[in-house]
């Protein structure tokens, strides 16, 4: 139970509601409580399949099916967050994009992909599955990920209703800095998967094909 724990510590940590909710505010301003808890289990679901996907069959997504290295994604990965970071930090949340209204599944798979199915998260699905092995010790570690990380996005939206009402100057000045302060941990993160990338390929024999 104790690798169970860690290793959805690790997904719900990368996942980061808190981080979500500034990716996700316009979602968060425009909908009901409801619907936006309509729209997040929606994500929530496809997010659970993919991560799924990638626990059980590992980096064999990526040699046997893609003919491509696992650490050629996490090197991948690392630049889009990199870019990611460093755009947030200079223009705070000025650099989200919003996203458009519409059907509920179809606001859920744009919240899903790119923000729930991600570089992070997939390769996060990847460690997990060597880590546990057994189907049904992955299976409950990534559910149990995900399911805190939609609970607290939804209490986050609970918050921010009841703040806006009265401090909409205040919150729109936390996003902000949140936003920056937050591009410093995804920075971060992205070199570290740049890093990963990089000791992996030399691991594996370099230039060798897969």
């Amino acid at each position: 139970m104790e690798q169970i724990i860690k290793a959805g510590t690790l997904l719900f940590v990368l996942l980061n509601p808190l981080l979500m909710s500034v990716y996700l505010v316009d979602v968060i301003r425009e909908t009901r409580l409801a619907l936006f808890s309509q729209i997040m289990l929606r994500a929530s679901i496809t997010s659970v399949a993919a991560f799924l996907l990638f626990g059980w069959l590992g980096d064999v997504v990526f040699t046997d099916v893609f003919h491509v290295r696992f650490s050629s994604f996490l090197v991948f990965g690392g630049i889009i967050f990199l870019l990611i970071g460093v755009r947030m930090m200079l223009t705070g949340s000025a650099a989200l994009v919003p996203l458009q209204g519409g059907e509920p599944s179809r606001v859920a798979g744009a919240i899903a992909l790119p923000f729930m199915i991600g570089p992070g998260t997939i390769s996060a699905s990847v460690i997990i599955g060597k880590r546990l092995q057994e189907p049904v010790a992955v299976f409950f570690a990534i559910v149990i990920a995900v399911a805190l990380s939609t609970i607290s996005l939804i209490a986050l939206k609970v918050l921010h209703d009841l703040v806006q009402k009265k401090k909409e100057e205040l919150l729109e000045r936390y996003l902000d800095i949140t936003g920056r302060v937050i591009a410093m941990f995804i920075g971060t993160y992205a070199v570290e998967m740049i890093m990963r990338g990089i000791e992996l390929w030399l691991e594996n024999g370099g230039l060798q094909t897969p």
